[in-house]
């Protein structure tokens, strides 16, 4: 069974997939590549409860260099 972190991981990814036309293997370089999994994990307290747009853009946030939440 997974988490409830697990859950939320794969959640943010498939709306930020979703919102920004991308196929899963882009959606994970990007996340690798800006450390975002191990910001939701640190973070998922406060993001959790957040909403999908909410969301997609503290993600985007963070990939095009903007301050996070």
């Amino acid at each position: 069974m997974m988490s409830e972190t697990t859950n939320f991981i794969a959640y943010c990814i498939e709306e930020y997939k979703s919102a920004e036309n991308l196929n899963g293997a882009e959606t994970i370089a990007l996340f690798e590549r800006h450390k975002i999994i191990p910001y939701l994990e640190s973070c998922y307290e406060a993001l959790h409860v957040l909403g999908p747009a909410a969301l997609v853009r503290d993600i985007k946030g963070i990939i095009h260099g903007g301050a996070r939440i």
